[in-house]
């Protein structure tokens, strides 16, 4: 039954003294835990072989604010114009052991009326006891989670809507595909990730080489990004969302906290305008809260 403006019902607020902090116990102890991290694995085809059609109002999809993963997902419903195709809603920034919980400052949850993300969990499979993440696009029809593997929902949602999506926006097309996979994989490994394993290197040196691997990657597209405009040419792809995400906590954030480049990025000379390039479209700027205002100025690259 969907929560509404008369029945809105909320999480108890966070409290890490009756729930402990999030992380233990849920990331590794998962009955039989010989499976991925993120084990809801269904796909959504445009002809429904998967046994999840794409359908307008069939789908939700779960996110956080604080999520670069879930933001990825935002980013790329709203290029292609999905927002009246798949419906979406927050959940709290803040979580204590159990997970992701809807509370006032993002809204209630609105196809369920869960308080907890886990409920949508459990409702999947019961007694689930595994991570509980976002992204989840989960499907009204069968009342289950269809994906929580973040890699797929923004492939999907790219791909597979597209009776219903901006058909002008390709954000996977067939002939880029193996160049968009290489640079994902990569970029995924030596930036997304890898700004996080400085954060978690146990010692100096194994912090060193990390933080090396980060800036030899920025430092290598912004190579590539003096010859074009996007990642892959003329065209944004899925590739510089997967990108642009990272890029967009690196000064406030990343670089911030663990002193990870003597450059900001505002002084990389193409990151940089390309970056705040992105951040011109409404699909990229409304998903992100709190930006310097240096990217409020606005400033195309003129190509």
């Amino acid at each position: 039954m969907p929560a509404t403006a008369q029945t809105r019902v909320y999480a108890t607020p966070v409290d890490h003294t009756a729930y402990g902090h999030y992380g233990p116990g849920r990331l590794h102890l998962s009955p039989d835990w010989n499976r991925p991290v993120y084990p809801f694995q269904g796909r959504i085809t445009a002809d429904g072989s998967s046994g999840f059609p794409a359908e307008p109002g069939r789908y939700h999809l779960y996110v956080a604010w604080v999520c670069p993963y879930a933001q990825r997902a935002v980013i790329v419903r709203g290029l292609k114009g999905l927002q009246d195709v798949v419906s979406l809603s927050y959940v709290d920034d803040e979580r204590d052991g159990r997970g992701w919980a809807f509370r006032e400052r993002r809204g209630p949850d609105p196809v369920n009326g869960f308080t907890l993300l886990e409920q949508a969990y459990d409702a999947t499979e019961k007694g689930y006891g595994g991570h509980v993440s976002v992204p989840v696009l989960w499907d009204r029809r069968t009342g289950t989670i269809v994906s929580n593997n973040f890699p797929d929902i923004t492939i999907d949602l790219a791909t597979q809507f597209e009776l219903w999506a901006d058909t002008t926006v390709q954000l996977y097309p067939d002939a880029l595909r193996p160049e968009i996979n290489k640079l994902n994989g990569w970029i995924y490994h030596d930036i997304n990730t890898g700004v996080g394993r400085v954060a978690r290197a146990a010692t100096e040196a194994d912090r060193e080489q990390e933080r090396h691997r980060v800036v030899a990657a920025l430092e290598r597209l912004d190579e590539r990004l003096a010859e074009q405009r996007f990642l892959t040419g003329d065209t944004i792809t899925e590739a510089d969302v997967r990108l642009w995400v990272t890029l967009a906590r690196f000064d406030s954030h990343h670089n911030r906290d663990e002193l990870i480049s003597e450059r900001a990025l505002t002084d990389f000379e193409h990151l940089w305008p390309y970056a705040r390039d992105l951040y011109q479209r409404r699909a990229f700027r409304d998903t992100i809260e709190g930006l310097p205002v240096t990217w409020d100025a606005r400033h195309g690259r003129g190509r």
